[in-house]
Protein backbone atom coordinates (compact mmCIF):
# COMPACT_ATOMS: atom_id res chain seq x y z
CA UNK A 1 0.00 0.00 0.00
CA UNK A 2 1.09 3.27 -1.06
CA UNK A 3 0.03 6.72 0.24
CA UNK A 4 0.67 9.58 -2.29
CA UNK A 5 -0.17 13.10 -1.25
CA UNK A 6 -1.82 15.59 -3.82
CA UNK A 7 -0.11 18.98 -2.75
CA UNK A 8 0.37 21.85 -4.46
CA UNK A 9 0.31 25.41 -1.75
CA UNK A 10 -1.35 27.36 -4.48
CA UNK A 11 -4.88 27.18 -4.73
CA UNK A 12 -6.76 26.90 -8.11
CA UNK A 13 -4.31 24.39 -9.68
CA UNK A 14 -6.32 21.57 -9.72
CA UNK A 15 -5.32 19.65 -7.21
CA UNK A 16 -9.00 18.77 -5.71
CA UNK A 17 -9.80 17.72 -9.25
CA UNK A 18 -6.52 15.41 -9.83
CA UNK A 19 -6.99 14.02 -5.98
CA UNK A 20 -10.85 13.07 -7.06
CA UNK A 21 -10.73 11.97 -10.34
CA UNK A 22 -7.64 10.07 -10.40
CA UNK A 23 -9.20 7.87 -7.25
CA UNK A 24 -11.74 7.23 -9.03
CA UNK A 25 -9.98 6.08 -11.83
CA UNK A 26 -7.77 3.61 -9.91
CA UNK A 27 -10.81 2.52 -8.10
CA UNK A 28 -12.55 1.49 -11.62
CA UNK A 29 -9.15 -0.08 -12.78
CA UNK A 30 -10.09 -2.66 -9.43
CA UNK A 31 -7.68 -0.23 -7.16
CA UNK A 32 -9.26 -0.08 -3.70
CA UNK A 33 -8.47 3.23 -2.76
CA UNK A 34 -8.86 5.78 0.38
CA UNK A 35 -9.61 9.19 -0.83
CA UNK A 36 -8.94 11.45 2.78
CA UNK A 37 -10.22 15.03 2.77
CA UNK A 38 -7.56 16.90 4.26
CA UNK A 39 -9.17 20.30 3.27
CA UNK A 40 -11.81 21.77 5.83
CA UNK A 41 -13.50 23.04 3.16
CA UNK A 42 -14.42 19.58 2.31
CA UNK A 43 -14.42 20.28 -1.85
CA UNK A 44 -13.31 16.81 -2.37
CA UNK A 45 -15.99 15.45 -0.53
CA UNK A 46 -18.63 17.14 -1.69
CA UNK A 47 -17.04 16.36 -5.18
CA UNK A 48 -18.14 12.94 -5.36
CA UNK A 49 -21.41 13.31 -4.01
CA UNK A 50 -20.55 12.70 -0.58
CA UNK A 51 -22.50 15.12 2.42
CA UNK A 52 -20.00 16.19 4.93
CA UNK A 53 -20.80 14.55 8.40
CA UNK A 54 -20.11 16.65 11.52
CA UNK A 55 -17.35 14.79 13.23
CA UNK A 56 -16.34 12.29 10.76
CA UNK A 57 -13.05 13.94 9.40
CA UNK A 58 -9.85 12.51 10.14
CA UNK A 59 -9.34 15.51 12.80
CA UNK A 60 -10.47 12.63 15.36
CA UNK A 61 -7.61 10.41 14.44
CA UNK A 62 -5.14 13.07 14.35
CA UNK A 63 -5.75 13.93 18.12
CA UNK A 64 -5.79 10.76 19.15
CA UNK A 65 -9.32 10.53 20.26
CA UNK A 66 -10.22 7.66 17.78
CA UNK A 67 -8.98 5.45 14.91
CA UNK A 68 -9.14 6.35 11.43
CA UNK A 69 -10.77 2.77 10.65
CA UNK A 70 -13.60 4.61 12.54
CA UNK A 71 -13.71 7.10 10.14
CA UNK A 72 -13.32 5.01 7.03
CA UNK A 73 -16.63 4.89 4.94
CA UNK A 74 -17.75 3.68 1.67
CA UNK A 75 -18.84 5.77 -1.44
CA UNK A 76 -20.93 4.30 -3.86
CA UNK A 77 -18.00 4.26 -6.41
CA UNK A 78 -17.00 0.35 -6.08
CA UNK A 79 -13.69 0.30 -4.31
CA UNK A 80 -13.48 3.79 -3.78
CA UNK A 81 -13.94 4.37 0.32
CA UNK A 82 -13.30 8.41 1.64
CA UNK A 83 -12.55 10.38 5.35
CA UNK A 84 -14.48 13.07 4.08
CA UNK A 85 -13.57 16.25 5.80
CA UNK A 86 -15.70 18.68 8.42
CA UNK A 87 -15.33 22.36 9.43
CA UNK A 88 -13.66 20.55 12.51
CA UNK A 89 -10.12 20.21 10.35
CA UNK A 90 -10.11 23.94 10.92
CA UNK A 91 -9.22 23.47 14.56
CA UNK A 92 -6.74 21.16 13.74
CA UNK A 93 -3.98 23.72 12.79
CA UNK A 94 -4.05 25.03 16.48
CA UNK A 95 -4.84 21.50 18.42
CA UNK A 96 -2.32 19.75 16.48
CA UNK A 97 0.36 22.19 16.71
CA UNK A 98 0.35 21.98 20.31
CA UNK A 99 1.00 18.24 20.76
CA UNK A 100 4.78 17.45 20.67
CA UNK A 101 4.74 14.80 18.15
CA UNK A 102 2.74 16.98 15.30
CA UNK A 103 4.42 16.30 12.49
CA UNK A 104 4.14 12.93 12.50
CA UNK A 105 0.50 12.72 13.81
CA UNK A 106 -1.44 11.87 10.17
CA UNK A 107 1.43 9.15 10.07
CA UNK A 108 0.63 7.15 13.14
CA UNK A 109 -3.15 7.31 12.21
CA UNK A 110 -2.68 6.02 8.73
CA UNK A 111 -0.16 3.23 9.71
CA UNK A 112 -2.77 0.85 10.98
CA UNK A 113 -3.90 0.91 7.77
CA UNK A 114 -0.93 0.08 6.22
CA UNK A 115 -0.29 -2.93 8.27
CA UNK A 116 -3.50 -4.21 7.61
CA UNK A 117 -2.99 -3.50 3.89
CA UNK A 118 -6.81 -2.85 3.75
CA UNK A 119 -6.12 -0.57 0.34
CA UNK A 120 -3.68 -0.27 -2.48
CA UNK A 121 -3.26 3.52 -2.26
CA UNK A 122 -4.10 6.25 0.33
CA UNK A 123 -4.91 9.74 -2.18
CA UNK A 124 -4.24 12.28 0.70
CA UNK A 125 -6.33 15.33 -0.63
CA UNK A 126 -4.20 18.62 1.41
CA UNK A 127 -5.22 21.80 1.79
CA UNK A 128 -3.89 24.81 -0.22
CA UNK A 129 -1.52 26.25 2.49
CA UNK A 130 1.90 25.21 4.21
CA UNK A 131 0.04 24.79 7.30
CA UNK A 132 -0.14 21.87 9.69
CA UNK A 133 -2.33 19.54 7.45
CA UNK A 134 -0.29 19.77 4.82
CA UNK A 135 3.09 18.97 6.54
CA UNK A 136 1.21 16.36 7.94
CA UNK A 137 0.57 14.74 4.68
CA UNK A 138 4.23 15.11 3.61
CA UNK A 139 5.27 13.37 6.65
CA UNK A 140 2.86 10.63 5.98
CA UNK A 141 3.41 10.16 1.86
CA UNK A 142 5.73 8.22 0.31
CA UNK A 143 5.00 10.62 -2.87
CA UNK A 144 3.99 13.62 -3.78
CA UNK A 145 1.84 14.20 -6.90
CA UNK A 146 2.06 18.01 -7.58
CA UNK A 147 -0.82 19.37 -10.30
CA UNK A 148 0.80 22.46 -11.43
CA UNK A 149 -1.25 25.05 -13.73
CA UNK A 150 0.35 25.77 -17.13
CA UNK A 151 1.01 29.33 -16.25
CA UNK A 152 3.67 32.38 -15.97
CA UNK A 153 4.35 31.83 -11.98
CA UNK A 154 4.24 27.65 -12.08
CA UNK A 155 8.15 27.45 -12.20
CA UNK A 156 7.82 29.98 -8.54
CA UNK A 157 5.34 27.37 -6.98
CA UNK A 158 7.41 24.54 -8.18
CA UNK A 159 10.89 25.49 -6.20
CA UNK A 160 8.30 26.43 -3.07
CA UNK A 161 7.17 22.79 -3.36
CA UNK A 162 11.04 21.25 -3.94
CA UNK A 163 11.98 23.36 -0.60
CA UNK A 164 9.68 22.17 1.50
CA UNK A 165 10.26 18.45 0.52
CA UNK A 166 13.77 19.04 1.10
CA UNK A 167 12.78 20.46 4.58
CA UNK A 168 10.72 17.48 5.40
CA UNK A 169 13.36 15.07 4.61
CA UNK A 170 17.03 17.16 6.10
CA UNK A 171 14.37 17.01 9.81
CA UNK A 172 13.69 13.32 9.33
CA UNK A 173 10.60 13.34 9.62
CA UNK A 174 9.89 11.43 6.08
CA UNK A 175 13.75 10.90 5.01
CA UNK A 176 12.36 8.87 1.85
CA UNK A 177 9.59 11.30 0.64
CA UNK A 178 10.01 12.57 -2.90
CA UNK A 179 7.75 14.25 -5.59
CA UNK A 180 6.74 11.48 -7.60
CA UNK A 181 5.41 12.99 -10.29
CA UNK A 182 4.40 16.52 -11.22
CA UNK A 183 1.07 16.76 -13.55
CA UNK A 184 0.17 20.03 -15.54
CA UNK A 185 -3.47 20.82 -15.53
CA UNK A 186 -5.90 23.56 -17.68
CA UNK A 187 -3.44 22.85 -20.46
CA UNK A 188 -4.50 25.14 -23.70
CA UNK A 189 -2.70 23.67 -26.64
CA UNK A 190 -3.78 26.80 -28.79
CA UNK A 191 -1.77 29.10 -26.11
CA UNK A 192 2.00 29.62 -26.30
CA UNK A 193 1.74 29.96 -22.77
CA UNK A 194 0.99 26.65 -21.72
CA UNK A 195 3.14 25.10 -24.52
CA UNK A 196 6.15 27.27 -22.99
CA UNK A 197 5.30 26.54 -19.36
CA UNK A 198 5.53 22.94 -20.16
CA UNK A 199 8.38 23.13 -22.17
CA UNK A 200 10.20 24.83 -19.38
CA UNK A 201 9.48 22.32 -16.70
CA UNK A 202 10.20 19.55 -18.68
CA UNK A 203 13.82 20.74 -18.86
CA UNK A 204 13.78 21.25 -15.25
CA UNK A 205 12.31 18.36 -13.71
CA UNK A 206 12.37 15.64 -17.18
CA UNK A 207 11.09 12.49 -16.00
CA UNK A 208 9.24 13.51 -13.18
CA UNK A 209 6.53 15.17 -15.19
CA UNK A 210 3.85 13.13 -16.58
CA UNK A 211 3.31 12.42 -20.71
CA UNK A 212 -0.26 12.85 -19.06
CA UNK A 213 -1.58 16.20 -19.47
CA UNK A 214 -5.04 17.63 -17.94
CA UNK A 215 -6.65 20.08 -20.74
CA UNK A 216 -8.64 22.92 -19.93
CA UNK A 217 -12.59 22.10 -20.17
CA UNK A 218 -15.31 23.59 -19.05
CA UNK A 219 -16.52 19.94 -17.98
CA UNK A 220 -14.53 19.00 -15.70
CA UNK A 221 -15.51 22.62 -13.72
CA UNK A 222 -18.54 21.95 -13.55
CA UNK A 223 -18.50 18.05 -12.62
CA UNK A 224 -17.85 18.67 -8.80
CA UNK A 225 -21.05 20.60 -8.59
CA UNK A 226 -23.46 17.29 -9.76
CA UNK A 227 -21.36 15.49 -6.87
CA UNK A 228 -19.63 13.25 -9.66
CA UNK A 229 -16.52 12.30 -11.00
CA UNK A 230 -15.38 13.35 -14.80
CA UNK A 231 -15.89 9.59 -16.24
CA UNK A 232 -19.33 9.93 -14.54
CA UNK A 233 -20.51 13.28 -15.51
CA UNK A 234 -18.91 13.52 -19.34
CA UNK A 235 -17.42 9.96 -19.71
CA UNK A 236 -16.73 10.29 -23.38
CA UNK A 237 -15.15 14.07 -22.85
CA UNK A 238 -11.43 14.76 -23.37
CA UNK A 239 -11.49 15.33 -19.34
CA UNK A 240 -12.33 11.75 -18.71
CA UNK A 241 -10.17 10.30 -21.11
CA UNK A 242 -7.41 12.23 -19.50
CA UNK A 243 -7.72 11.42 -16.16
CA UNK A 244 -8.09 7.44 -16.93
CA UNK A 245 -4.71 7.74 -18.77
CA UNK A 246 -3.34 9.47 -15.98
CA UNK A 247 -4.47 6.53 -13.83
CA UNK A 248 -2.98 4.49 -16.37
CA UNK A 249 0.24 6.14 -16.36
CA UNK A 250 0.47 6.28 -12.58
CA UNK A 251 -0.02 2.50 -12.26
CA UNK A 252 2.65 2.35 -14.85
CA UNK A 253 4.84 4.24 -12.95
CA UNK A 254 4.43 2.43 -9.42
CA UNK A 255 4.99 -1.12 -11.24
CA UNK A 256 8.66 0.17 -12.36
CA UNK A 257 9.56 2.01 -9.65
CA UNK A 258 10.24 6.06 -8.62
CA UNK A 259 11.81 7.84 -11.20
CA UNK A 260 14.86 9.93 -10.66
CA UNK A 261 14.31 12.63 -8.37
CA UNK A 262 14.80 16.09 -9.91
CA UNK A 263 15.71 19.34 -8.38
CA UNK A 264 15.27 22.76 -9.35
CA UNK A 265 17.19 26.12 -8.74
CA UNK A 266 15.14 28.04 -6.75
CA UNK A 267 13.41 31.33 -8.82
CA UNK A 268 14.23 34.62 -8.45
CA UNK A 269 11.48 37.41 -7.27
Amino acid sequence: MKTIAVANQKGGVGKTTTAVNLSVCLAAKGQRVLLVDLDPQANATSAIGFESIDGHSIYGPLIGAVTVAEKVLPTRIENLFIVPADLDLAGAEIEVARLDDHLVRLRKALSVLKEDAAFDFIILDCPPSLGILMTNALAAADELLVPIQCEYFALEGLSKIVRIVEQIRDAGVNPELSIGGILMTMFDGRTNLSQQVMAEVTKHFAEAVYKTVIPRTIRLGEAPSFGKAIIEYDPNGLGAAAYTALAEEFLQRQQSGPEPAATIAPTEG
